[in-house]
């Protein structure tokens, strides 16, 4: 079942005043666990060229790209390869996608594969901008979420979270064509996010859906995510849920097939493998106890992409 889009909150990265956009997260998280980030130093002119060169990447033939497939999370994976919903019957998400990691931490940056540079020139380097943009502003989101949790605003710090990141820079495609089938067809089939914060940017075409309702409940209600220029959709990752006791909801979302090629650009700003995610001493009390036990990021991370693509 769909309604209606829904309003978002918007947070300005750039504002002076860090206790009103705190609260403003605060609020967006617990009602929605998404809204739209804008003035956050990505330049339009720099989405546009991460957009075509994605376009670029992905018009390869098969054979190119499959030269590129997916080991230890970095690199090309092929349509139908991945299914988000266990729950689902389904023979795989209609998407195709690649993955960039870590650029600074030195036992992950040659786990990278990169398209040769005689095939698509100084395709590396910009996604290597982004990637280091779109950090950069992840970390000053966090301070802001650790404000909104009334932490001090270098928390994520303290405990390691922040300290080498495992961020995850995926593009991904999604055909606009999918020929005629009898099983429904899930651009991305629902799922909530593993980490920490999801940015995504899109190029315009629809089909990002949220069920803002409890995960448990049923039926789903689902309503469009809208995209607005130059802003990234943000949405709570499950280790945040599990670090605030599920005071900052990581809601379920899907992406439904739109009649056209649909682009999008997705960072996953996940902690340090090593960092410990427990309930925060401010999400839980006698009354409201922990509801997971502590863990391993790094383990955490595997345990869920490893069953993401059991199948």
């Amino acid at each position: 079942m769909t309604t209606e889009a829904v309003n978002l909150p918007i947070i300005d990265l750039s504002s002076s005043d860090s206790i009103s956009s705190a609260n403003s997260i605060r609020q967006a998280c617990i009602e929605y666990g998404f809204f739209y980030l804008v003035n956050h130093g990505v330049e339009e002119e720099l989405f546009a060229e991460v957009f075509d060169r994605s376009r670029n990447f992905f018009s390869l033939p098969l054979e190119d790209k499959l030269k590129l497939t997916r080991k230890h999370h970095r690199g090309y994976t092929p349509l139908f390869m991945e299914n988000l919903d266990f729950a689902s019957s389904s023979k795989g998400d209609s998407k195709e996608s690649f993955y960039v990691g870590s650029l600074d931490d030195p036992t992950l940056i040659n786990l990278n594969q990169w398209p040769p540079e005689d095939i698509l020139p100084s395709w590396r380097p910009a996604m290597e901008l982004y990637y280091r943009k779109v950090l950069s502003a992840g970390k000053r989101l966090i301070s802001l979420i650790a404000l909104a949790l009334n932490l001090d605003e270098d928390f994520f710090e303290k405990v390691g979270a922040l300290n080498k990141p495992r961020g995850l820079l995926r593009l991904l495609h999604y055909p606009g064509e999918l020929g005629s089938t009898d099983e429904e067809i899930y651009g991305a089939s629902a799922h909530s996010d593993y980490g920490m914060v999801t940015l995504l940017a899109s190029n315009g075409v629809p089909g990002l859906q949220a069920c803002f309702l409890d995960k448990s409940k049923q039926p789903r209600i689902w309503e469009d995510v809208l995209h607005i220029d130059g802003a990234f959709i943000v949405n709570i990752g499950d280790m945040m849920e599990r670090w605030t006791n599920c005071l900052f909801r990581s809601t379920l979302h899907r992406v439904m097939p739109a009649g056209r090629e649909r682009y999008s650009v997705a960072f996953f700003m996940d902690p340090n493998e090593d960092c410990v995610v427990e309930c925060l001493k401010s999400c839980c009390s006698e009354e409201s106890p922990a509801r997971f036990p502590p863990v391993r990021s790094g383990d955490y991370l595997e345990e869920r992409f490893r069953l993401t693509y059991a199948t």
